[in-house]
């Protein structure tokens, strides 16, 4: 996208950070500025900061940080251009034309969406038209309509090595685009592309924009995988996006159904429930419960009953607690998976089944007795280790209180002992709890590990006077000029901060105030998060002239050690810059 200041600042007032990001999370007002857990990473303890004057955030745990775009680019997983016209769609604004070349990040990511409808329509089509009638027969065979087939976009991928790279060469996509997609695999051997999915039924994945992303390819034999699914590409990564999320966000409902693969989530939105998901291949991930407490309170885990599906319904609990949802726990009795149930029942007993579905502590604590013999002591001592565990990490202390009094009834023990012993766990842990996350704040607000700049571990004194003068030209802009001259970018020590002062420098020109805005597209969110991370750390301190001064003759005599003929005296600095402000 071309630069466009104006264009910048007004999207920037339009969509004002503190009413985007608290349309994601819960927002506390703390003075003129706002906290909130981070949507980033799982805490119980607020580590993220909204500042209202800069329109920035920064996360003190996980060291995410920028603007309201990097915000929108984070939690969409967009790259700049497509952030920006979300926000402007958001506001109503217009984005203004091109006039310069797309980023190469741009282009890559828009012709694998390209690609991905493209081959979407193939397999599709290929399913209803094609001469192998073997997809279409799994699906009628499963007891799929043809409008469920059709709003799914279902394929079929036939058993050829060239079909769809072949078509796509046609088309215009070269070798390289078609096996960054992960469309087309390239063989050792002989270095030619082939097609990835083969006799396969395909499943297309579709994000929360409507943009095909990725496919989930299903065999119709005994060959393996029995799954394949598109790896890692610009525009998609398995353990950041769910299936028929952009059905489930629709939904009016305040729950979603969490399915263990595709077709027990086409059955169960088939007969009538738009609100249901499942993960891509994988237990559930941190981001993927995250993305699911945007759009609803309470989860329904609806996974198979056999021992792995038990496993993954105990993490899903985990990660659905860590980011505050409501779990309940689905059982179904004469049938293996929703899929099933629901062909034997049908959709008013499932209906039934979700509304009568078990709290996830029940669950949990049912599990606790597993394996153990309750008619011997260490059984029964064992199985109280286990359940105050779970009861320790249950928040509400009236919900709490219930468990309580009715395991110490089963266990034949005070309830008071209980109480007094969970009560000692839950100090513990959330003394734990805190030192873990104000470690993990010293890391990021420190230099003992800096992955974006490494080499400020080294220049420690050098790396600090450099963010001071960073942080002053960011909130002086007009005087560019001046402070150009008393800390020119040859004077800077490390790499990364030179980078970012020099992209300043060239950005802020002419400009009468600064905003992350400008450099956004610059750097990467990592970056983004660092450079946030500068202006957090001095918000509440102002930086004088004369420590910018200060900082900069820091940065002299390390690059020109005294005596050298480059050196320049404080009082000839000060003069200097005197007299260019005048």
């Amino acid at each position: 996208m071309a630069r466009n200041d104006e264009f910048l600042y007004a999207l920037r007032n339009a969509n004002p950070i503190e009413t985007v990001m608290g349309s994601y999370v819960n927002l506390i007002r703390r003075g003129k500025n706002y906290v909130c857990s981070c949507p980033f990473h799982s805490e119980k303890t607020p580590s993220c900061t909204i500042f209202t004057d800069t329109q920035s955030f920064y996360c003190f745990g996980c060291g995410a940080g920028g603007d309201i775009i990097t915000f929108v680019m984070k939690a969409e997983n967009l790259d700049f251009t497509e952030a920006v016209k979300l926000l402007a769609e958001r506001s109503g604004m217009e984005v203004p034309e091109k006039n310069d070349r797309n980023s190469m990040s741009a282009q890559r990511r828009t012709r694998i969406y390209e690609m991905n409808r493209i081959a979407a329509n193939f397999f599709y089509t290929n399913l209803l038209k094609g001469e192998n009638k073997a997809g279409l027969q799994y699906f009628y065979k499963r007891k799929l309509t043809p409008a469920t087939i059709k709003k799914y976009g279902l394929g079929f991928a036939s058993d050829s090595f060239n079909e769809l790279t072949g078509m796509l060469r046609s088309k215009g996509y070269s070798e390289d685009e078609i096996v960054d997609a992960w469309l087309g695999g390239r063989s050792q051997k002989t270095g030619k592309i082939y097609d990835l999915f083969r006799n396969r039924v395909m499943f297309p994945i579709v994000d929360l924009r409507g943009n095909i992303i990725g496919f989930g390819g299903r065999v119709l034999d005994d060959s393996k995988p029995k799954y394949l699914n598109t790896g890692t590409t610009p525009v998609f990564d398995k353990g950041s996006n769910l299936f028929s999320m952009n059905f489930a966000k629709n939904s009016e409902q305040k729950r979603l159904i969490l399915c263990e693969g595709y077709m027990d989530v086409i059955a169960v939105n088939q007969a009538g429930f738009e609100n249901v998901v499942a993960t891509l291949g994988t237990a559930i991930t941190p981001d993927q419960a995250r993305l699911i407490s945007h759009y609803c309170d309470e989860v329904v885990v609806a996974y198979d009953s056999d021992g792995a599906g038990q496993n993954a319904t105990q993490k899903a609990i985990n990660h659905f607690s860590d980011v505050g949802l409501r779990t309940r726990i689905l059982h179904m009795e004469g049938a293996k998976d929703p899929d099933e149930y629901i062909k034997k029942f049908g959709a008013q007993r499932f209906k039934m089944l979700i509304e009568g579905s078990d709290d996830a502590n029940n669950f949990m604590l049912d599990r606790c007795e597993e394996g153990l013999d309750l008619e011997s002591e260490a059984g029964k001592v064992e199985l109280l280790k286990r359940v105050s565990r779970v009861l320790a990490g249950i928040e509400s202390s009236l919900e709490r209180e219930v468990y309580i009094s009715r395991t110490a009834k089963k266990c034949d023990i005070s309830s008071e002992v209980l109480k007094s012993h969970i009560n000692e766990l839950i100090r513990i842990k959330k003394g734990s709890q805190k030192k873990e996350e104000w470690r993990t704040i010293k890391a990021k607000t420190s230099y003992v590990k800096d992955d974006v700049n490494p080499e400020a571990t080294q220049f420690r004194k050098e790396a600090k006077a450099e963010e001071t003068i960073i942080c002053y030209l960011m909130r002086r802009p007009s005087d560019i000029e001046t402070i150009r001259a008393a800390a020119p970018p040859e004077i800077f020590v490390t790499s990364f901060n030179k980078r970012v002062y020099s992209t300043l420098l060239e950005e802020i020109q002419g400009s009468e105030q600064f905003t992350m805005s400008l450099i956004t597209n610059k750097f990467t969110n990592e970056e983004n998060g660092k450079i946030s991370g500068m202006e957090a750390a001095h918000h509440e301190f102002p930086i004088t002239e004369k420590a910018m001064l200060d900082c900069a003759e820091t940065l002299r005599r390390h690059k020109a050690p005294t005596g050298s003929n480059g050196d320049i005296s404080d009082d000839d600095l000060r003069s200097l810059f005197s007299q260019k402000k005048k």
